[in-house]
């Protein structure tokens, strides 16, 4: 572990599937989505307690993804009842959920390549005066606004060290470099809860530990964050709960240091290498894997969609 000390209230909270949490900030229960005949998520209930970094693993096609996108409102479930801050999201669409201060990045960065890395990072800000049409007419109506969020934008890619990277266009940025883009723009509209959907993946393990420590550093800033990730040394590293799904359904809860002995985790997921470690091949591999798992997902929906 860091060694960074963090109060948070899991004490007394049981390591079972579905635990009720101190003060949770997302709540999920019997949300349900299939493709065809394939089930992709059966979440009967699950809390995501506020403050805290909480690791969502399992394999491939666990249903990881889908359900960050029922969460988020990028797809719809089934059935079931989801709520952000007490708040039913039912029927809320994508971007309203992002104003209400819930944001995601994708497995597949979604940096806008035309446009330089600062104008990536304005887009992010939320309230903007200027996106009014008879505002936009009136420069001294906004401009003031316009000023602060560039300001806070260059404190953020100062943060993220890609401040020298601001006037370039976000199609020259590496993929590591990208990675830490979207994560500074989702910060930009001041969320509540960052979903984080592998954002280790395919990064260069130059990058690796900047990326760990601004995880963290969000964390501090009061944001609650939620994240997929498939390495268990990551997980291990900076989660403070880990929840774990398999064929859609959520099987084990709890500690890192927990979930790492649970012998369901292990015949589920981690198997007989858990503790190897995984190479930058590896983790290329899994990106693309996992890439093409999000293409498969986006062509059901296609084809549900008719």
């Amino acid at each position: 572990m860091s060694g960074e000390t963090v109060t948070l209230p899991f004490e007394g909270v049981a390591a079972e599937p579905g635990v009720p949490k101190p003060d949770p900030i997302l709540v999920a229960h019997g949300v349900r989505r299939t493709f065809g005949g394939l089930t992709a998520v059966d979440v009967d209930h699950l809390e995501v307690q506020r403050g805290a970094i909480t690791a969502l693993i399992g394999p491939n096609g666990a249903g990881k993804t889908t359900f960050f996108n029922l969460m988020t409102g990028f797809d719809r479930p089934d059935e079931g009842t989801w709520a952000f801050n007490g708040r039913s999201l039912a029927g809320v669409p994508a971007h309203r959920v992002a104003r209400l201060g819930m944001v995601r990045t994708f497995q597949l960065t979604k940096s806008l390549a035309r446009l330089s890395v600062i104008e990536n990072m304005k887009l992010g800000a939320t309230g903007q005066h200027g996106e009014s049409f008879w505002r936009a007419l009136i420069p001294p109506l906004w401009q003031d606004q316009e000023r602060e969020i560039e300001a806070r934008a260059t404190d953020l890619l100062g943060r993220f060290n890609l401040v020298h990277m601001s006037k370039e266009f976000a199609g020259t940025l590496s993929g590591g470099q990208r990675k830490l883009l979207e994560m500074a723009r989702a910060l930009m509209s001041e969320p509540e809860i960052a979903m984080l959907d592998e954002p280790m993946a395919g990064v260069n393990p130059a990058l690796k530990q900047s990326l760990l420590d601004h995880v963290r550093q969000v964390r501090r800033d009061g944001t609650t964050v939620l994240f997929v990730e498939h390495d268990m040394d990551v997980v291990q590293d900076i989660s403070d709960w880990v929840i774990v799904m398999a064929e859609g359904q959520i099987i084990a809860e709890g500690p890192p240091d927990v979930i790492v002995r649970d012998q369901a985790v292990v015949d589920a997921y981690l198997g007989a290498h858990h503790d190897a470690a995984v190479s930058f091949e590896e983790e290329e591999k899994q990106l693309e894997a996992a890439e093409a798992e999000e293409e498969a997902a986006l062509q059901r929906q296609a084809e549900v969609r008719g």
